[in-house]
């Protein structure tokens, strides 16, 4: 018995083989070989006409819709959206403890020695916060949707660039937190059309413990709870509670892609569908 190839089952998976196809079995390579011209030929039809719906009905990539669903339940829950700028000083980094030593330290991008492409949003709403917080009526409720970068290619479900959702309250009664992030949590994959998923304890290289929101086995959100020892880097001394979320994973899991390329900002996919077909 023989399998496809590795290139033609990589061309299967672009063209979004079912896993039915993807693990198949043939006699020998001529059985393999017209099996495959012809599945090639199916999957190459299917992906014209879901084109050409997409031209005719949906007109935007989900992750331009997943940004619009989400903004707009946040609004609607009482949170106001902030816009801050892509680049990011050294010294915002390293308010967060991201200096040399740190692992993720290496995964920045920099543009030259005092500036880098953002790799979270999290520096940057720290810095509105102080003053937010001087300002507004406590609890203080702020989001920001926005693209970041980091030099992660590991798998199928990482990005260089991707575009992060991160929302924070802070002000809260500090028995309260835990709760209202699973709140927030829940509300986000409420919106998101994800109703399966599971709350995990987890450890991350910047926050330490993190509560995680896990679904179809991949990490779909992050959050922390504070106060944390981070927060005395910025003036910050009320509890509070903040998650974040990557868009493209969101809408991998919405869409059920097997690869979150397919969810990205593309010039090879188009709603989750191979160009060059």
């Amino acid at each position: 018995m023989v399998t496809w190839t590795l290139i033609q089952k990589q061309r299967l998976q672009e063209l979004s083989a079912s896993e039915e196809q993807l693990d198949q079995s043939f006699n020998n390579e001529k059985e393999r070989n017209s099996c495959y011209q012809e599945t090639e030929k199916q999957l190459v039809s299917k992906a014209k006409e879901d084109l050409e719906r997409y031209r005719s009905e949906r007109k935007e990539p989900p992750l331009v819709t997943m940004e619009a669903k989400l903004s707009e339940a946040l609004v609607e829950a009482g949170f106001s959206r902030v816009s801050t700028p892509i680049l990011l000083s050294r010294g915002l980094l390293e308010k967060m403890q991201i200096t040399e030593e740190h692992s993720l330290f290496k995964q920045v991008f920099w543009i030259d020695e005092k500036k880098c492409l953002r790799p979270m949003l999290a520096p940057n709403l720290y810095y509105l916060l102080k003053d937010l917080l001087r300002i507004w009526e406590h609890p203080v409720s702020i989001f920001e949707i926005g693209p970041c970068f980091r030099k992660d290619t590991q798998g199928s479900s990482h990005l260089q660039e991707f575009t992060m959702l991160n929302l924070v309250e802070m002000g809260l009664p500090e028995a309260e937190c835990k709760s209202r992030l699973e709140q927030l949590a829940a509300l986000i994959m409420s919106s998101a059309g994800l109703n399966d998923y599971d709350i995990e304890t987890e450890s991350s290289e910047v926050y330490g413990s993190t509560i995680d929101v896990v679904a179809g086995g991949c990490e779909a959100g992050s959050g922390a709870i504070g106060p944390h020892p981070l927060d005395s880097h910025w003036g910050v001394d009320v509890p509070w509670a903040g998650i974040g979320f990557g868009l493209e994973r969101l809408v991998m899991l919405k869409e059920g892609y097997n690869n979150i390329q397919k969810a990205a900002r593309s010039l090879t996919y188009l709603n989750g569908i191979r160009l060059n077909i």
